[in-house]
């Protein structure tokens, strides 16, 4: 059996196994999440460390099949405690959003500190630009960004488990056939983590990932994108990760676009992410989420065609998953006004 595969089973074997106990835990130390607004789609308290039980896996399938040798992978190690050190904070106390962004910050320091960051940028009409000292704020900016995407995405039960787990799973494939075995060994540990935590996390969830999960998840994922663009240094390396993680970007990007222009803080949650749009439509939060995964999926695809067969493909393929996208949420809104009209009659 090839490592990755052991990897990512027996990571996910743990996650399944350490989730009950992190459950009990959670509601011991008050990890509590009780909704007291109506963005909140769950109606009653349920913990929210199950992050921790992610974090359990990847770090002790990790210490084991990793190499530890390299700066990289100490790196992405250390990071990763840290980031969930202050998810874990955040989880119990409800940390202010600038404390939880200092963290986020000081856990992409941690790997410039062990030489991770982004040095090199492909320029599409050929050649490479040298970033210099611009690569310190890019890459801060780069794991900062992608550490929030899937914590602004997890608003639905397994949602972002869910697509952290498809995410990661296009990324090992691209990684084999770029032969980077270390991004394929990591991207094998978080795909196994995500996918034994989920059952427990779908819907209707006993547990939520919390930031403990989600900004755990994100990081690493930002971190190993990186990894495999300085070792590849191709173009296909950094736009292969965007591609996989395309919708949360994309919810991300919108969300802090509309509170911008609706002048509310970037950080205030609202109901205008993708999810809640869906439901507003009629969907169910199980139609939703597996909505979601499609796209996901799809977009993952996307970047594999992009990786083993070329850019036209791609772009080719990525213009009818947006079409079918566009398409489908404009069937099911002309489908719930027509049953809303049927209703009121």
């Amino acid at each position: 059996m090839p490592l990755y595969i052991y990897a990512f089973l027996t990571a996910m074997v743990i996650a399944y196994v350490a989730t009950p106990g992190i459950i009990k835990l959670a509601w011991k130390i008050g990890a509590i999440d009780v909704p007291r607004d109506s963005r909140r789609v769950h109606k009653k308290p349920i913990p929210r460390l199950g992050g921790l039980a992610i974090f359990i896996a990847f770090a002790a399938v990790g210490l084991v099949t990793l190499p530890l040798n390299f700066s990289s992978i100490k790196g992405m190690l250390l990071g990763g405690a840290f980031i969930v050190i202050i998810g874990i904070l955040d989880d119990i106390y409800s940390l202010p959003p600038k404390v939880k962004l200092l963290g986020q910050v000081a856990a992409a320091g941690i790997l410039l500190l062990f030489g991770l960051k982004v040095e090199w940028v492909t320029n599409p009409l050929g050649g490479m630009f040298y970033l210099g000292k611009w690569s310190i704020p890019i890459t801060l900016f780069w794991v900062v960004g992608i550490t929030n995407t899937l914590n602004f995405i997890d608003g639905l039960d397994g949602l972002a488990a869910g697509i952290a787990a498809i995410a990661s799973i296009t990324m090992m494939l691209v990684n084999l056939s770029l032969h980077q075995i270390n991004a394929v060994l990591v991207t094998a540990l978080l795909a196994g983590a995500a996918v034994g935590f989920l059952p427990h996390n779908f819907n209707p969830a006993r547990i939520f990932m919390g930031d403990t999960g989600a900004m755990f998840l994100g990081f690493i994922l930002s971190a190993v994108a990186i990894d495999g663009a300085v070792k590849s240094a191709t173009a296909i390396a950094l736009i292969v990760p965007i591609l996989a993680l395309g919708l949360p970007i994309f919810d991300t990007a919108f969300a802090i676009l509309r509170r911008f222009m609706n002048g509310k803080p970037i950080m205030q949650a609202d109901k205008g992410h993708l999810h809640h749009r869906l439901m507003a439509i009629g969907l169910s939060q199980k139609q939703a989420v597996l909505f979601m995964y499609f796209v996901s999926l799809s977009l993952g695809i996307c970047s594999i065609i992009l990786a083993k067969i070329g850019m036209k493909e791609a772009v080719i393929a990525l213009c009818v998953v947006l079409f079918t996208l566009m398409f489908s949420i404009r069937q099911l809104n002309i489908s719930h006004e027509a049953k809303k009209s049927t209703h009121s009659m």
